[in-house]
């Protein structure tokens, strides 16, 4: 039992009418007779509504610039072998396959030990992006690593055509599936933009698996390469102003701090490498891998920033607070009509 009183007036020697002051996010503390309403981010002394991850930067924010890039090789490399582009081909499959196998590690580094992904296989679970996209991977990274293996060693040419076209049909999965994981979480940037993160996903990871090719491929063959380059870029850029509209509030997120400096970086390297595609990657192999450069270190930092954009708008309680309000008076006035 505690050794406070009970007295009919509450607990002895405790003031009535004390309660918690709650945080404002405007910066200020509310005044006891100020309505909650009039403060539409505030929380209980300006903690977080949520949980933010506790993911690493570094593992969860390069496995998805690495999964994006690994996919759209695959794509681009099975497209070329059809096309009769054998160099354009290989190296997309290579670079396909370094892209995976740093995804893997870095993913397996953040779950701590390489069971904990193989556990992920014992069920099927559709409504799981992280059970999903465990098989689409499982299912991935065989049929990739074969048609490298094909290609290179000289051996089963038939069995690694087959094993590069389905590399090819699973890639675009690969490249895309990151964005339903992460939206899949109750973080405001992430989960508030379910809709355009995916083709944000996957314009940002053609333009890094053709910008991978511009590099490593032979000038003659990277026509492809060139044109899906423009498609991502303008897919990437696109997506992303519509995400900007749709967010409200929470887009702050993308423009401040550490984000807003990464994704402002990003649209600035990804429309130099589009251009670049469009002018002087069609002249030389020198203008080609420069715009390749940037189209690599642009989808890099749109991962990176929006990594950090959503692990600010966890910490931040007003994007979590105000944007729920906001809805629930827009819900309220649909009915009151």
């Amino acid at each position: 039992m505690s050794e406070a009183e009970v007295t009919r007036e509450g607990l002895k020697g405790v003031r009535p009418g004390r309660e918690a002051r709650t945080f404002s996010g405007e910066g200020g503390r509310r005044r006891r007779d100020a309505p909650a309403r009039d403060h539409p981010g505030s929380s209980y002394y300006g903690q977080p509504v949520i949980n933010p991850p506790v993911w690493a930067e570094l593992d969860i924010a390069g496995y998805l610039f690495a999964g994006g890039l690994a996919g759209s090789s695959s794509i681009l490399a099975a497209g070329a072998e059809l096309s009769g582009r054998p160099r354009l081909a290989r190296r997309s499959k290579l670079g396909a396959g370094a892209a995976l196998g740093v995804s893997l590690v870095a993913l397996i580094h953040d779950l701590g030990r390489p069971g904990r992904f193989l556990n992920m296989l014992r069920v099927f679970k559709p409504t799981s992006p992280m059970n999903v996209g465990s098989w689409l991977l499982g299912a991935y990274g065989p049929l990739m690593a074969g048609a490298a293996a094909s290609d290179v060693l000289g051996v089963a040419p038939r069995a690694g055509r087959v094993a590069a076209a389905g590399a090819g049909v699973l890639g675009a999965g690969v490249a895309s599936y990151t964005a339903a994981l992460i939206a899949d979480t109750a973080v405001p940037a992430w989960h508030d933009g379910y809709r355009e993160l995916p083709f944000l996903f996957a314009g940002s990871a053609a333009a890094a698996g053709s910008g991978l090719a511009m590099i490593a491929a032979p000038h003659a063959e990277s026509t492809p390469a060139r044109h899906m380059a423009l498609l991502g870029a303008a897919a990437e850029l696109g997506a992303e102003q519509l995400l900007e509209r749709r967010l409200g509030i929470v887009a702050e997120t993308l423009h401040e701090g550490t984000a807003g400096r990464r994704l402002k970086a990003a649209k600035a390297l990804t429309v130099a490498g589009g251009l670049g595609a469009a002018t002087i990657g069609r002249r030389g192999r020198l203008g080609a891998a420069l715009s390749g450069a940037c189209l690599l270190a642009g989808s890099a930092l749109t991962r990176f920033g929006l990594f950090a954009a959503g692990m600010a708008s966890a910490q931040d309680p007003r994007y979590t607070v105000q944007p729920q309000r906001e809805r629930l008076a827009r819900e309220a006035d649909a009915d009151s009509h």
